[in-house]
């Protein structure tokens, strides 16, 4: 009999309960206080960017930044296919139209060989998103944005800490985001951020995030602004998170390392790739299974290893799969790449909590389940 081995558990370190004590002592609980400020500078630094602007959410950052490139009705943004649902929702709110770009087979990342067919001369921004904690190809990214005279949002939400050829995800568009969400390898609970080396954008962001109060007199708003401040309670947590990131990041690796150990002679589990010049943070540590080979279906497999306490999670769904986006969507559009793994994706227990003993667990109930032939 299995124990309970939830897909995602966070771990908080000592430093950030003390810093939320302090933040809770201080009586500053609101968005005003030191810590805010403090996580955005040391936030900002570690992707070695200039400014950083810290908001509630992952989903505000994006529409924020969004607003703060001058994205609006009647403009495109390039997306993937194969992502969650805020990146597409955030070019939404916008009033802006999201245009899909099916992902590679390997990495699950946008294909950069399919991008310039999508782009239109109404397309302003092209949203690169690091799936999985695996860095999509920037360079040629910025190369075709450049030819384009499109600007460059990077969705760096599953990636925190990641690398691209030696540059930190998150440092190559001109505005980009981050979640800090309560199964990030950062978290605030809630939260997100911002970073840009652009000081006009980074104006822009700070008024889009609170009202857009007026520069020259507070409670007179001279654009269209929302609330997306952040706690200095999140802040604090935030603070005391971000000073052991580089642990958490080792923790991660050496994890996907032992599920690669465990699980590299399952027949029909396709285990994650990494490109040679990409530092993975493996965020989620997904398989995608061939039925065929494996036995069983992805759906059955999931419903087995709940059935032992095992959580896991489907993979992102199609654009074609989600009711919302009908109207922007031609009959012809064809995503195989998403929609295969869609059908075969799914990921397992991946938390900065886990133990080897569990995920020894894991392995082993996916290792009973295989159908020998």
């Amino acid at each position: 009999m299995f124990n309970h081995i939830p897909v995602n558990e966070p771990v908080l370190s000592e430093d950030s309960k003390i810093f939320v004590n302090k933040a809770l002592d201080s009586g500053w609980i609101s968005s005003s206080g030191n810590y805010v400020k403090e996580l955005e500078e040391k936030f900002a630094s570690y992707i070695g960017m200039k400014y950083g602007i810290a908001v509630c959410n992952g989903t505000a950052a994006l529409h924020v930044a969004l607003l703060s490139l001058g994205v609006g009705p009647g403009d495109e943004v390039i997306v993937p296919a194969f992502t969650m649902g805020a990146t597409w929702l955030a070019v939404l709110y916008t009033g802006a139209k999201p245009v899909f770009v099916d992902c590679e087979p390997d990495t699950f990342n946008i294909d950069v060989k399919q991008i310039e067919n999508k782009i239109t001369k109404r397309t302003k921004v092209i949203i690169p998103v690091h799936i999985y904690g695996h860095a999509a190809e920037m360079s040629e990214i910025m190369k075709i944005a450049g030819r384009h005279k499109t600007m460059v949002l990077e969705d760096a939400a599953e990636a925190c800490g990641g690398e691209y050829k030696g540059k930190k995800c998150g440092s190559f568009g001109e505005i980009n985001a981050f979640s800090f969400y309560a199964n990030k390898i950062v978290t605030t609970g809630e939260g997100g951020m911002m970073v840009t080396n652009n000081e006009v954008l980074a104006t822009k962001a700070r008024m889009f995030r609170d009202l857009h109060h007026s520069a020259a007199k507070r409670f007179i708003h001279d654009g269209i602004g929302f609330n997306y401040r952040m706690t200095n309670l999140q802040g604090a947590l935030g603070c005391g998170e971000i000073a052991h990131i580089d642990e958490y990041l080792l923790k991660k690796q050496y994890m996907a390392s032992l599920y690669d150990i465990l699980l590299k002679d399952v027949p029909g589990i396709r285990l994650p790739k990494t490109k040679s010049y990409v530092k993975n943070v493996y965020w989620m540590y997904g398989i995608l299974l061939d039925e065929e080979k494996f036995g069983m279906s992805k759906n059955r497999l999931r419903e087995e290893l709940s059935n032992k306490g095992i959580e896991t999670r489907d993979f992102f769904y199609s654009p074609n799969n989600q009711p919302v986006l009908k109207k922007y969507l031609k009959n012809n559009d064809k995503f195989v790449n998403t929609e295969n793994i869609e059908r075969n994706g799914l990921y397992i227990p991946s938390g900065l909590a886990l133990t080897d003993k569990q995920m020894i667990s894991v392995a082993s109930a996916i290792k009973s389940l295989y159908v020998a032939k």
